[in-house]
Protein backbone atom coordinates (compact mmCIF):
# COMPACT_ATOMS: atom_id res chain seq x y z
CA UNK A 1 0.00 0.00 0.00
CA UNK A 2 1.10 3.24 -0.76
CA UNK A 3 0.04 6.98 0.29
CA UNK A 4 -1.88 6.88 -3.06
CA UNK A 5 -4.35 4.48 -1.64
CA UNK A 6 -4.81 6.62 0.94
CA UNK A 7 -8.21 9.27 0.71
CA UNK A 8 -8.41 12.20 3.62
CA UNK A 9 -12.08 13.74 4.15
CA UNK A 10 -10.94 17.02 3.07
CA UNK A 11 -13.25 19.20 5.38
CA UNK A 12 -12.21 17.96 8.05
CA UNK A 13 -8.56 18.36 7.19
CA UNK A 14 -9.12 21.83 6.42
CA UNK A 15 -10.90 21.87 10.12
CA UNK A 16 -7.63 20.50 11.61
CA UNK A 17 -5.29 22.94 9.66
CA UNK A 18 -6.98 25.85 11.20
CA UNK A 19 -6.95 24.52 14.49
CA UNK A 20 -3.55 24.33 14.28
CA UNK A 21 -3.13 27.66 13.13
CA UNK A 22 -4.97 28.96 15.48
CA UNK A 23 -3.28 27.28 18.72
CA UNK A 24 0.27 27.85 16.79
CA UNK A 25 -0.54 31.97 16.71
CA UNK A 26 -1.01 31.77 20.60
CA UNK A 27 2.36 29.53 21.24
CA UNK A 28 4.46 30.96 24.21
CA UNK A 29 7.42 30.50 23.61
CA UNK A 30 10.65 29.43 26.69
CA UNK A 31 14.29 30.90 26.14
CA UNK A 32 15.55 28.43 28.69
CA UNK A 33 17.51 26.13 28.84
CA UNK A 34 16.72 26.47 25.19
CA UNK A 35 14.25 27.55 22.81
CA UNK A 36 11.03 25.34 22.83
CA UNK A 37 7.51 26.14 22.25
CA UNK A 38 4.16 25.52 24.32
CA UNK A 39 0.60 25.07 22.07
CA UNK A 40 -2.87 24.40 23.39
CA UNK A 41 -5.30 22.77 21.85
CA UNK A 42 -3.83 21.93 19.19
CA UNK A 43 -6.77 19.73 17.99
CA UNK A 44 -10.44 19.72 17.58
CA UNK A 45 -11.61 18.27 20.93
CA UNK A 46 -13.54 15.32 18.80
CA UNK A 47 -10.18 14.80 16.88
CA UNK A 48 -8.16 14.42 20.07
CA UNK A 49 -10.76 12.09 21.75
CA UNK A 50 -11.14 10.35 17.98
CA UNK A 51 -7.16 9.74 17.99
CA UNK A 52 -6.51 9.11 21.43
CA UNK A 53 -9.19 6.46 20.95
CA UNK A 54 -7.54 4.36 18.05
CA UNK A 55 -7.65 0.72 18.93
CA UNK A 56 -4.53 -0.23 19.66
CA UNK A 57 -2.82 -1.96 22.79
CA UNK A 58 -0.04 -0.98 24.43
CA UNK A 59 2.87 -3.29 24.21
CA UNK A 60 3.84 -4.57 27.23
CA UNK A 61 7.58 -3.41 28.71
CA UNK A 62 9.23 -6.71 29.66
CA UNK A 63 11.05 -4.78 32.25
CA UNK A 64 13.23 -2.67 29.41
CA UNK A 65 12.82 1.07 28.46
CA UNK A 66 15.07 3.99 28.21
CA UNK A 67 15.08 4.40 24.78
CA UNK A 68 11.93 3.94 22.97
CA UNK A 69 14.12 1.96 20.17
CA UNK A 70 14.04 -1.13 22.49
CA UNK A 71 10.38 -1.61 21.22
CA UNK A 72 10.47 -0.89 17.69
CA UNK A 73 9.17 -4.57 16.83
CA UNK A 74 5.58 -3.11 19.12
CA UNK A 75 5.61 0.46 17.80
CA UNK A 76 2.92 2.35 16.27
CA UNK A 77 2.76 5.09 13.30
CA UNK A 78 0.39 7.23 11.67
CA UNK A 79 1.23 4.97 8.29
CA UNK A 80 -0.37 4.39 5.30
CA UNK A 81 -1.62 1.08 7.02
CA UNK A 82 -3.05 3.11 9.72
CA UNK A 83 -4.35 5.65 7.42
CA UNK A 84 -6.21 3.20 5.67
CA UNK A 85 -8.12 2.00 7.97
CA UNK A 86 -9.05 4.87 10.41
CA UNK A 87 -10.36 8.04 8.57
CA UNK A 88 -8.71 10.20 11.57
CA UNK A 89 -5.47 9.24 11.40
CA UNK A 90 -5.21 9.75 7.86
CA UNK A 91 -6.55 13.36 8.31
CA UNK A 92 -4.44 14.20 10.94
CA UNK A 93 -1.81 12.81 8.73
CA UNK A 94 -2.67 15.07 5.63
CA UNK A 95 -2.66 18.23 7.84
CA UNK A 96 0.87 17.69 9.10
CA UNK A 97 1.46 17.54 5.37
CA UNK A 98 0.28 20.19 4.35
CA UNK A 99 2.30 22.93 2.78
CA UNK A 100 0.46 25.51 4.75
CA UNK A 101 1.16 23.85 8.11
CA UNK A 102 4.52 22.99 7.15
CA UNK A 103 5.50 26.80 6.18
CA UNK A 104 4.25 28.20 9.35
CA UNK A 105 6.31 25.47 11.10
CA UNK A 106 9.23 26.74 9.06
CA UNK A 107 8.53 30.52 9.99
CA UNK A 108 7.50 30.52 13.10
CA UNK A 109 10.03 28.31 14.57
CA UNK A 110 12.84 28.40 11.64
CA UNK A 111 13.02 24.99 11.03
CA UNK A 112 14.46 24.15 7.31
CA UNK A 113 11.84 21.31 6.19
CA UNK A 114 12.65 21.11 3.04
CA UNK A 115 13.00 17.78 1.62
CA UNK A 116 11.76 16.12 4.95
CA UNK A 117 8.98 13.19 5.38
CA UNK A 118 6.35 13.07 8.15
CA UNK A 119 6.79 10.41 10.81
CA UNK A 120 3.86 10.27 13.30
CA UNK A 121 4.34 8.14 15.95
CA UNK A 122 1.30 7.13 18.12
CA UNK A 123 3.41 6.61 21.51
CA UNK A 124 1.76 4.53 24.60
CA UNK A 125 3.31 4.42 27.71
CA UNK A 126 2.43 1.92 30.66
CA UNK A 127 4.02 2.24 34.50
CA UNK A 128 7.95 1.09 34.31
CA UNK A 129 8.64 3.33 31.01
CA UNK A 130 11.13 6.16 31.11
CA UNK A 131 13.47 7.45 28.85
CA UNK A 132 16.86 8.51 29.09
CA UNK A 133 17.90 12.35 28.26
CA UNK A 134 18.71 13.15 24.53
CA UNK A 135 18.53 15.93 21.94
CA UNK A 136 17.22 14.35 18.70
CA UNK A 137 19.99 15.99 16.75
CA UNK A 138 20.31 14.23 13.72
CA UNK A 139 17.83 13.13 10.68
CA UNK A 140 15.06 14.66 12.31
CA UNK A 141 14.64 18.49 11.92
CA UNK A 142 11.58 19.14 13.87
CA UNK A 143 9.59 17.23 17.04
CA UNK A 144 6.07 17.91 17.93
CA UNK A 145 5.37 16.51 21.50
CA UNK A 146 1.36 16.19 21.03
CA UNK A 147 -0.17 14.98 23.93
CA UNK A 148 -3.51 13.08 23.76
CA UNK A 149 -4.62 11.42 26.78
CA UNK A 150 -7.05 12.93 29.38
CA UNK A 151 -6.59 11.24 32.45
CA UNK A 152 -6.46 13.69 35.41
CA UNK A 153 -4.04 11.36 36.27
CA UNK A 154 -1.61 12.45 34.00
CA UNK A 155 -1.12 16.02 34.78
CA UNK A 156 2.30 15.32 35.84
CA UNK A 157 3.34 13.31 33.18
CA UNK A 158 5.09 16.29 30.50
CA UNK A 159 7.75 15.68 28.85
CA UNK A 160 10.87 16.37 31.10
CA UNK A 161 13.74 19.16 30.21
CA UNK A 162 17.24 19.21 30.75
CA UNK A 163 19.90 21.61 30.83
CA UNK A 164 23.43 20.84 28.99
CA UNK A 165 24.85 18.59 31.76
CA UNK A 166 21.23 17.15 31.98
CA UNK A 167 20.27 18.28 35.35
CA UNK A 168 16.81 18.75 35.69
CA UNK A 169 15.00 21.31 34.97
CA UNK A 170 11.30 21.04 34.87
CA UNK A 171 9.10 18.93 32.86
CA UNK A 172 6.67 20.80 30.36
CA UNK A 173 2.41 20.63 31.21
CA UNK A 174 0.55 17.72 30.16
CA UNK A 175 -3.01 17.83 29.27
CA UNK A 176 -5.29 16.40 26.02
CA UNK A 177 -4.34 18.66 22.46
CA UNK A 178 -1.24 20.93 24.69
CA UNK A 179 1.89 19.94 22.79
CA UNK A 180 5.73 21.12 23.03
CA UNK A 181 8.02 22.03 19.88
CA UNK A 182 11.31 22.14 19.05
CA UNK A 183 13.91 22.69 16.58
CA UNK A 184 16.70 19.62 17.76
CA UNK A 185 20.21 21.31 18.14
CA UNK A 186 22.85 19.76 20.91
CA UNK A 187 20.75 21.59 23.57
CA UNK A 188 17.37 20.42 23.22
CA UNK A 189 17.88 17.72 25.32
CA UNK A 190 14.47 16.08 27.00
CA UNK A 191 13.26 12.54 27.91
CA UNK A 192 11.23 11.51 30.61
CA UNK A 193 11.90 10.18 34.55
CA UNK A 194 10.31 7.33 35.92
CA UNK A 195 7.44 7.89 37.98
CA UNK A 196 4.05 6.33 38.38
CA UNK A 197 1.73 6.01 35.25
CA UNK A 198 -1.52 5.18 35.65
CA UNK A 199 -3.14 3.75 32.50
CA UNK A 200 -1.51 4.34 29.15
CA UNK A 201 -0.21 8.05 28.80
CA UNK A 202 -0.68 8.14 24.81
CA UNK A 203 1.45 10.81 22.67
CA UNK A 204 2.10 11.75 18.99
CA UNK A 205 5.54 12.32 18.44
CA UNK A 206 5.37 14.35 15.16
CA UNK A 207 8.97 14.64 13.20
CA UNK A 208 9.73 15.76 9.98
CA UNK A 209 12.85 13.71 9.19
CA UNK A 210 15.93 13.40 5.99
CA UNK A 211 15.59 11.61 3.60
CA UNK A 212 18.44 9.18 5.38
CA UNK A 213 15.63 7.86 7.52
CA UNK A 214 15.91 4.20 7.02
CA UNK A 215 12.67 2.92 8.39
CA UNK A 216 10.51 4.21 5.41
CA UNK A 217 7.34 2.01 6.31
CA UNK A 218 7.29 4.35 9.90
CA UNK A 219 6.42 7.41 7.29
CA UNK A 220 3.04 8.57 6.62
CA UNK A 221 4.13 9.40 3.22
CA UNK A 222 6.96 7.76 2.56
CA UNK A 223 6.90 8.01 -1.19
CA UNK A 224 6.50 11.91 -0.78
CA UNK A 225 8.39 14.93 1.18
CA UNK A 226 6.70 17.99 2.69
CA UNK A 227 7.07 21.13 0.56
CA UNK A 228 5.48 24.22 1.30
Amino acid sequence: MTSSDVSADPVLVTHIVEHLKASLRQAEVSTSPYRYWICRNMLPAEVAADLCGLPFSAPPLNGLSGKREVHNATRSYLDTECQSAHPVAACVAAAFQSPEIVGLFEEMFDASLGGTYLRAEYAQDVDGFWLEPHSDLGVKKFTLLLYLSDDPEHAGLGTDIYGADKQHIGASPFARGTGMIFVPSDITIHGFERRTIQGVRKSLIVNYVTDEWRAREQLAFGDMPVRR
